[in-house]
């Protein structure tokens, strides 16, 4: 199973913690390309820490929104959203390269990632940037997504990601953050829930439904004390109950 997390997410004189104990916990390291998050100071850092580490690098895609951290849903053309991508790709790649690393996967972030489970247009923008830059460019995203079926027919290896610390409605969908206990704090059960779909490939919905997910890579939340301690109590439980520990990509 492969555990990925967001590094990379300073910017300028802002900071936020956690990525060297998260560079411990995780397998695969979302680094942010710098349009919702990360500066090329902080990408130059983070993509040297993950080669030292033996850590997988993946482009996070995001919408450009250093304001509002890429939480803010943006209605851009085909043109705009796909010259985006290009530019995030080009830019980590080449601060990758300069340390000895590479881009081996991308993943989208925040509001991008959202919208990309259902909008077939900003999918084949993100999708058709992706393939330009390269086309056996593996992609990591939500289970059922248009991200995902669009990338599979362009001949993309696609991988599914699941969230242990996240409610489940019986479709296989997420519960919105703005439902009430849309996330798990109970640290116990995330890590049950952990194992659970790891070794099994499921999870319990909120109605008690059991729903199929298989998943290639679990998220590791991170930059908070807390999420740094529920991570590492994550990958304890998963070591302790047989689960190998592996990149995806």
């Amino acid at each position: 199973m492969d555990l990925n997390a967001d590094v990379g997410q300073s910017f300028g004189a802002w900071t936020t913690g956690g990525d060297p104990a998260m560079f411990q916990l995780a397998t695969s390291a979302n680094v942010a390309c710098g349009l919702h998050a990360g500066d090329p100071v902080t990408m130059l850092d983070t993509c040297r820490a993950a080669y030292e580490l033996d850590v997988t690098v993946g482009a996070h895609l995001g919408y450009r929104d250093l304001a509002g951290y890429g939480r803010r849903a943006l209605g851009m053309s085909f043109d705009e959203l796909f010259g985006d991508v290009l530019y995030q790709l080009g830019a980590l790649d080449g601060v990758a390269h300069a340390v000895g690393a590479s881009v081996d996967y991308v993943k989208p972030h925040g509001a991008l990632y959202e919208t990309l489970i259902h909008d077939a247009e900003q999918a084949s923008a993100v999708v058709a940037a992706v393939n330009a830059y390269d086309p056996g460019l593996p992609i990591l995203g939500f289970p059922g997504s248009e991200l995902l079926k669009q990338a599979k027919e362009a001949g993309h290896p696609v991988f599914i990601e699941a969230f242990a610390d996240r409610a489940y409605l019986a479709d296989g969908s997420l519960l919105p953050l703005s439902g009430e206990d849309a996330v798990l704090h109970d640290v116990d059960a995330v890590v049950e829930r952990a194992v659970r779909l790891a070794t099994k490939g499921e999870v319990v919905a909120v109605d008690g439904t059991v729903v199929a997910v298989r998943p290639d890579s679990l998220r590791l939340h991170s930059g908070t004390p807390a999420a740094i301690e529920l991570a590492a109590r994550v990958r304890a439980g998963l070591e302790a109950a047989g689960v190998g520990l592996e990149p995806f990509a």
